[in-house]
C-alpha cells in the first residue's frame, strides 16, 4: 500500500465527523485571520507614537488588541474542545473497528500473533494513528492558511523585507526532510521492539506459576528491564538527533529574524519604511516560521505515523479465510447429527505439509455419545476445531444435520455447540456472570438451576458473597474442580444440542472428578457428545469409542468390543492398568467374531 492510499484510508475515518472537522477548520481559519490582524494594530500604534493623537492611537490600538485577544481565546477554547471531542470519537470508532476485526479473525491469527503483540499493536497503533489524523485534519490547513496570510501581509508591507524572509523559509523544511528518514526507521524499530517485549511480558505474567516454580523471577525481570533499557536507548539517541534537528531549525528562524531586523532598521533609518512597518514585519516573521515549522514537523509526523497506520491496517486487512459466505444461512435448531466426510486437514496449504487429519469419515447420530481417544497429536482436538469451524478442512466436508458448515453462519453454528475444556476459562467477574456468559438474559433462577445440576450450588453458597463473589483472573480463586463445575453450569444454561468435552476431568483429584463426572452425565443426557480423553476410565460407558492415530481412524466400537479385538485400544488399556490390576493377556476375553 503506497503512502497516498494509506492516508486516504486513514482520512476516511474522519468522514462521519466532517461537520465537526469543518467547524474546527472554520475556527482555525478565523483564528489565523485574527492573528494576522494583530501586527497591523502594532503598526498603527507605532506609526503614531511620535506624532499628535498618540493617546487616541494607543487607546484604539490597545482596545483592538484586547478585543482580538478575547475573541481569539474564546474561539481557541471552542476549537480545542471540539478538536478533542472529535479526536476521541474517531479513536473510539477506530478502536471499535479494530476490536471487531480481531473478534472475527480466525484462531490462526491469534495463535501466530500472541496476546501481548496484538495488544501492543492495538494500543500504540491506534494512538499513533489518531495523532496522525488529528495533525492532518487540524494542523495542516490552519498552518497553511496562516502562512499564506503572513506572506501576503509581509509583501504588502515591504516586498524587499518579504524577499529576505523567504530566503530562509525552505531551511526548516530541508532540515526536517533530512531527519525524517532516520525517524521512520527508528519508529519501525521501536514498534518491533515494544511488540516483542510486551509479548514476552504477557507470557511471563500468564505463566507466573511456572516462572516461580523454576525460581526464574530475577532472570525474567532482568530480561524485561534489559530489553526495555535497550529500547529506551534507541529513544534517547533519537531524541538527541531530534533535538539537534529542532535546534538547527530554530537557528534558521533566529538568522531570519536577525537579518530582517538589521535590514529593516537600515530601511527605517533611510526613511524607506516606517517604524510601525518594521514592528509589524517582525511579528509576521514569527507568524511565517511557526506554520513552516509546523508543516515541516508534519512531514516527520506523517512518516512516523505511517508505522502506526501499518500496524492498524495489518489487523484490519488481515485476510479472514473463514469468513461467512455471502449467501450463508442461519443454522436452525439442530437435532445433533454430525458427519465428517473424507476430511483431510493441515495447518499449512502446501502439498508438502503433513496432514494432521487424513481421510476422516465419521457419522454420529443425534444423541450419541462418542469418545475420541488416541495419543497426543493424533488429531482429536483438531477434529473438534473443524466441528466448531475454527478452521476449514483442506479436503472433504463437515456437516451438521446435513448442512455444510461452510454454508452456514458461524455464530448460528456456535450458538448450538457447548464446549467444556480441560482448563475451564472463567472471567474475572462474579460466579453469576460467568454462568450467565452462555445466556446473558437468563434469570437468576435459571442460573441457580444450572448450578445445582452441575453440583456447583453448594460450594457457591459457601463463598463470601455467594453468586456475586468474583472468581479472580481465569477463575484462580476457585479450585480446578470448582472451575469445571461452573463451566459445566454455563454449558447447561446454554442448552446446546451438540456437546464437546475436551478432557474436562484429567486435572482433577478423585473426589472432584466424581462430582464433575456426575455433572457431565446430566449435561450429556439427550445431547450429541464428543468426549476427548486420555484417561480411558472416563470413556468406558461411551456409545462408541473412536481411536485416532497419526491423523487417521484406526478403530471404532464399544469398550468391550475394542478390548476383545486386542488392537491399539487394547494396548492403551494395558498401559493404563499395568501395575494397578492383576490383568494379563491370559485374562483377556477371546476376540470377537467378524460378525460381532
Amino acid at each position: 500500500m503506497d503512502a497516498g492510499t494509506r492516508f486516504r484510508r486513514a482520512a476516511a475515518f474522519l468522514a462521519p465527523k466532517r461537520r465537526a472537522v469543518g467547524a474546527v477548520l472554520s475556527f482555525a481559519l478565523v483564528i489565523a485571520a485574527l492573528n494576522a490582524c494583530e501586527p497591523l494594530l502594532l503598526k498603527y500604534v507605532f506609526d503614531r507614537v511620535d506624532g499628535q493623537g498618540v493617546a487616541t492611537a494607543l487607546g484604539v490600538g490597545l482596545a483592538g488588541m484586547l478585543a482580538l485577544g478575547l475573541v481569539r481565546e474564546l474561539l481557541m477554547a471552542l476549537q480545542n474542545w471540539l478538536t478533542w471531542k472529535t479526536r476521541i470519537e474517531v479513536q473510539f470508532a477506530l478502536t471499535s473497528a479494530t476490536v471487531d476485526r480481531l473478534q472475527q479473525l480466525p484462531l490462526s491469527f491469534h495463535r501466530n500473533s500472541g496476546v501481548g503483540a496484538t495488544m501492543t499493536k492495538l494500543d500504540r497503533g491506534v494512538q499513533g494513528f489518531v495523532t496522525a489524523l488529528n495533525d492532518l485534519a487540524f494542523n495542516i490547513v490552519p498552518s497553511a492558511a496562516y502562512l499564506v496570510l503572513a506572506i501576503a501581509m509581509m509583501f504588502h508591507l515591504s516586498p524587499r523585507l518579504g524577499l529576505l524572509a523567504l530566503l530562509f523559509a525552505p531551511v526548516p523544511i530541508i532540515i526536517a526532510r533530512a531527519a525524517s528518514h532516520e525517524q521512520l526507521a527508528r519508529e519501525r524499530n521501536l514498534m518491533e521492539r515494544w511488540t516483542r517485549i510486551y509479548q514476552r511480558f504477557n507470557e511471563v505474567l500468564s505463566g507466573i506459576v511456572t516462572v516461580k516454580s523454576f525460581a526464574m523471577e530475577d532472570r525474567e525481570k532482568h530480561r524485561f528491564l534489559g530489553e526495555m533499557g535497550d529500547a529506551n536507548d534507541v529513544v534517547i539517541r533519537g531524541l538527541r538527533r531530534d533535538s539537534i534537528a529542532q535546534g538547527a531549525q530554530n537557528v534558521s528562524v533566529l538568522l531570519a529574524r536577525v537579518s530582517v531586523i538589521g535590514y529593516g532598521a537600515l530601511l527605517v533609518s533611510r526613511g524607506q519604511v516606517t517604524l510601525g512597518t518594521l514592528v509589524a514585519f517582525i511579528g509576521y516573521i514569527g507568524a511565517m516560521f511557526a506554520p513552516i515549522q509546523a508543516l515541516s514537523g508534519m512531514y516527520k509526523t506523517l512518516r512516523t505515523a505511517s508505522v502506526s497506520i501499518d500496524q492498524v491496517f495489518s489487523i484490519l486487512d488481515h485476510q479472514d479465510t473463514l469468513g461467512d459466505a455471502p449467501d450463508a444461512l442461519a443454522l436452525p435448531r439442530v437435532r445433533g447429527e454430525v458427519e465428517f466426510d473424507d476430511v483431510t486437514f493441515t495447518y499449512g496449504r502446501r502439498s508438502t505439509d503433513r496432514p494432521l487429519l487424513e481421510g476422516i469419515t465419521l457419522r454420529v447420530k443425534p444423541g450419541e455419545n462418542v469418545a475420541l481417544v488416541g495419543p497426543s497429536g493424533a488429531g482429536k482436538s483438531t477434529l473438534m476445531s473443524l466441528l466448531c469451524r475454527f478452521y476449514d478442512p483442506l479436503h472433504g466436508v463437515v456437516r451438521v444435520d446435513g448442512h455444510d458448515l461452510r454454508a452456514v453462519k458461524q455464530k448460528s453454528l456456535r450458538h448450538q455447540l457447548g464446549v467444556v475444556f480441560q482448563d475451564a476459562l472463567l472471567f474475572n467477574e462474579s460466579v453469576r456472570a460467568n454462568i450467565a456468559y452462555a445466556r446473558p438474559d437468563a434469570s437468576f433462577a435459571e442460573i441457580v438451576d444450572a448450578a445445582k445440576a452441575a453440583h456447583a450450588h453448594e460450594f457457591i453458597e459457601r463463598l463470601p458473597n455467594g453468586y456475586d463473589t468474583p472468581v479472580g483472573e481465569r477463575g484462580n480463586l476457585l479450585s480446578a474442580g470448582e472451575r469445571q463445575r461452573v463451566a459445566i453450569a454455563r454449558s447447561l444454561l446454554k442448552d446446546p444440542p451438540v456437546l464437546i468435552l475436551d478432557e474436562p476431568t484429567s486435572a482433577l483429584d478423585a473426589e472432584s472428578e466424581a462430582l464433575v463426572q456426575d455433572a457431565l452425565a446430566r449435561l450429556m443426557k439427550g445431547r450429541t457428545t464428543f468426549a476427548i480423553a486420555h484417561r480411558l476410565s472416563t470413556v468406558v460407558g461411551a456409545d462408541r469409542i473412536v481411536v485416532l492415530k497419526d491423523g487417521r481412524i484406526i478403530e471404532e466400537g464399544t469398550h468391550a468390543q475394542l478390548v476383545q479385538r486386542r488392537g491399539y485400544y487394547w494396548s492403551l488399556v494395558q498401559r493404563q492398568t499395568r501395575g494397578l490390576l492383576p490383568f494379563t493377556d491370559a485374562d483377556a476375553p477371546a476376540p470377537l467374531s467378524p460378525a460381532a
